[in-house]
């Protein structure tokens, strides 16, 4: 079995040319933007999309044949890394979420005409677009207990229910809204349908962004009052909803930990910096052993996630089953980006904790990350079912631990 994550000339290549992007273009142009004001935000996006497109660093995630770099996803680990070492850095690219994930869907399940409404002006950058999936009465986590319905009338579809944590609905020109179709389904997970909304329409009311540690930004919550959408509006046939949500999610969950190392790498290197700048009590912090050791803790763990991360994308990449590995990197990713920021944070003391430098902010968003999509437990849940069935079935553990030859 060989498994191979180095990356062709041209990709390796592509590393300093993203890396040079987001140091000479987005972190300039994110000083500037006052996100109070959106014509100061519009102008920065602007500008830092366009040098994108014409530094060919557009869509790294989509095949070349919609536009994007072809670069698999190997390579977009790389990239998506990188580009996370800047807040705007994957919205400089167009590869943020959800906008990302719902590329990935409309080029796997929609039809042409779906395509080419929906698709080409989120690939060209022109719309931004959300995916209701959860909502406030049932767990997230279990989409098979979703109590938005959408019942046929004439050739209408009239949907009614309450959504929330809907990311960038506020801006959406759309969304992928996840709904229950059918009363009695074979199996729960045949009960639900997708649909295509188009956005702002009577019956869809955004009634507020719920307050966050990270304050009111851009998580929605939605009441869908006999909201009317034609039979067409179906997306992927019908019951198939909760089938698209999890082809969805998997690499959309691998895509934030590919993000996630970027910014673990950052705090990373902020702590050493700190570190081997800091003197207090006869030495450098760096040469105090408490230190090293935080250090030490925080480069294995980094060089873990780089590997679990690369390994999954080396599955999907050769078409292989990654649904364990994306979920042990899923939890272990998203665990190992809140220790590091914190001990970046606790080596650079109060200022670690003031908003002089991005650690506090860096940590507020960190703690989403272990129950966005899917919760810390649910994945260790599914991890060790299928530890289980591995043992059961074969004698061996082999096949839920990454089929690694050793």
């Amino acid at each position: 079995m060989s498994i191979d994550f180095s990356l062709s000339p041209e990709v390796e290549a592509l590393r300093g040319r993203v890396r040079d992007f987001i140091e000479t273009v987005v972190k300039p142009a994110e000083a500037e933007i006052d996100e109070d004001d959106r014509e100061s935000l519009v102008k920065g996006v602007i500008k830092m999309r366009t040098e994108a497109q014409k530094r060919g660093l557009w869509l790294p995630h989509m095949p070349k044949e919609h536009g994007g770099m072809g670069i698999g996803h190997v390579g977009l680990a790389m990239v998506q890394a990188e580009a996370a070492r800047a807040r705007f850095g994957p919205f400089a690219m167009n590869c943020q979420a959800p906008d990302e994930g719902n590329m990935h869907t409309l080029e796997k399940w929609g039809s042409e005409e779906q395509k080419e409404k929906y698709l080409k002006p989120l690939l060209e950058g022109h719309a931004r677009s959300c995916f209701a999936m959860t909502e406030p009465e049932v767990a997230g986590s279990d989409p098979t207990l979703i109590r938005t319905t959408a019942k046929m009338d004439g050739n209408e579809w009239v949907i009614n229910g309450h959504k929330w944590f809907i990311s960038g609905a506020k801006s959406a020109k759309f969304a992928i809204l996840i709904a229950r179709t059918e009363d009695n389904p074979d199996i729960p997970q045949a009960a639900n349908s997708a649909f295509i909304i188009d956005l702002p329409q009577e019956g869809w009311d955004d009634v507020r962004e719920v307050s966050t540690m990270h304050g009111s930004t851009g998580h929605s919550e939605i009441v869908i009052e006999n909201l009317r959408v034609p039979a067409d509006a179906i997306l992927g046939g019908r019951g198939n909803g909760h089938l698209l949500g999890q082809s969805r999610l998997g690499p959309a969950r691998l895509a934030h930990c590919m993000r996630w190392l970027g910014q673990a790498e950052t705090a990373l290197e902020m702590m050493i910096d700190r570190a081997t700048k800091r003197f207090a009590h006869g030495s450098l912090l760096s040469e105090k052993q408490g230190i090293q050791w935080m250090i030490a803790d925080s480069s294995m763990e980094l060089y873990q996630a780089k590997l679990m991360v690369l390994h999954a994308a080396f599955k999907i990449d050769n078409g292989e089953d990654f649904k364990s590995e994306v979920s042990m990197a899923k939890h272990f990713v998203a665990n190992m980006l809140g220790r590091v920021i914190d001990r970046a944070i606790q080596v650079h003391g109060a200022l670690g904790y003031s908003n002089d430098t991005p650690l506090a902010h860096m940590a507020q968003q960190a703690r989403w990350a272990r129950f966005a999509d899917g919760a810390d437990e649910v994945h260790q849940w599914r991890i060790a079912e299928r530890s289980i069935k591995a043992y059961k079935e074969t004698g061996s553990v082999a096949n839920a631990t990454g089929n690694l030859p050793l």
